[in-house]
């Protein structure tokens, strides 16, 4: 591997070149969505991220004559170990240029770190928390994608898979048509559902009404999520954070918390107005002007993602999600919404799938969690 150098991340100027390195590897890409760097270093600092209770991480950056041509990351989360009974490191930030030899050094490096901590394989790309971005793009190469999925060139995959990397799972997301009006049968379900099981909507107006439901939330999601690849639940001090980081950008129109006679969360639904086109502009920096484009891009808009939804398991199967897309459908309309991005949905989740069948939709995006076994 001549001329290439793997150097892990120590300082902060080290790390500051391991956020920014795709930005120059992608500039000009006209589907990428750039995360902005204080999020990302919000993710990657020991001391800004709770995750670090439970996991260690390394970065590495790889040189190839003096200059950055790759950047990599290997995390061991110990809880999730323990919760899904293996032994295994996950990768993530992976970016490469097309060159079989860097891409090899970066995984060679996550491997070698792997079997140090006698770990039985390595998968990904996975980050500290389902909150994440994860999976490698496969198919939607010419796609926009959205804030909170990752994007990668074609050759990405096919270098993992010449290293001996195979499909562990994959996700889809749909891109959907948002109807004139939102199907009779949705809207007699949801109140069927509503008065049977003695439920209500939770009436938000400003971002602050659902901040003493966000706790709530945050529990059904976990119990939701409990059996989805990979998922490890959220701690109080995570919860405290993306309630923190994330609740004060939520327009309430595109949410929908649906609460028992207790006042407690048992399903949800929450989308927010694309920040794609605006990300973009932003070139990952909210100053000097990077938070103008999100600003316009939070009052003028006709793209929605469907970020996350969960319903507590003995209200599962039970036509709770009618209720949460009932209402969020006829917001989209009422908005002038014209096309709503699902969020990923694992590939065998039929259910999950089957809820849009009833509207115009197409596949949006593909990805992948790779896996190799030592």
């Amino acid at each position: 591997m001549e001329n290439i150098t793997i150097k892990e991340v120590k300082t902060k100027s080290d790390l500051n070149k391991f956020i920014s390195f795709p930005d120059k590897l992608y500039k000009g890409n006209k589907y990428r969505v750039p995360q902005l760097h204080m999020y990302e270093k919000g993710s990657l600092v020991p001391e800004k991220n709770p995750a670090f209770d439970f996991c260690e991480a390394k970065y590495w950056l790889a040189y190839q004559n003096g200059k950055i041509v790759g950047r990599i990351a290997g995390i061991l989360n110990k809880k999730s170990n323990e919760i899904w009974k293996e032994n295994y490191v996950r990768f993530g930030w992976i970016d490469f240029i097309d060159d079989i030899k860097v891409s090899e050094a970066l995984i060679k490096t996550v491997e070698n770190w792997a079997k140090s901590l006698n770990a039985e394989a390595v998968h990904g790309p996975l980050g500290f928390t389902d909150m994440d971005l994860e999976g490698m793009l496969t198919e939607g190469f010419d796609e926009i994608g959205t804030q909170a999925t990752l994007y990668n060139y074609p050759y990405y995959p096919e270098h993992l898979e010449k290293l001996g990397y195979a499909k562990d799972v994959d996700w889809i997301q749909y891109e959907v048509k948002v109807p004139d009006k939102v199907p009779d049968k949705l809207k007699r379900i949801s109140d069927l559902v509503l008065k049977k099981y003695n439920l209500r909507i939770l009436d938000a107006k400003k971002p602050k009404d659902i901040l003493p439901y966000a706790k709530s939330m945050f529990e059904t999601l976990n119990e939701s999520f409990a059996h989805l690849y990979g998922f490890v639940p959220l701690t109080d001090k995570q919860i405290k954070k993306y309630t923190n980081d994330y609740f004060s950008m939520i327009d309430t129109k595109y949410i929908c918390f649906v609460l028992d006679k207790n006042d407690e969360v048992i399903g949800f639904g929450i989308s927010v107005l694309s920040l794609s086109k605006a990300l973009q502009k932003a070139k990952g920096k909210l100053f000097p002007f990077g938070f103008i484009h999100i600003l316009k891009a939070l009052k003028k808009n006709d793209t929605v993602d469907m970020l996350l939804q969960g319903v507590k398991t003995k209200y599962q199967k039970k036509g709770i999600v009618s209720v949460f897309y009932n209402k969020m459908m006829q917001a989209y309309i009422d908005n002038g919404i014209k096309t709503a991005i699902t969020s990923h949905i694992l590939e065998d989740n039929k259910d999950s799938h089957q809820l849009f069948d009833a509207y115009d939709t197409r596949q949006h995006l593909r990805r992948r969690v790779y896996i190799k076994h030592f």
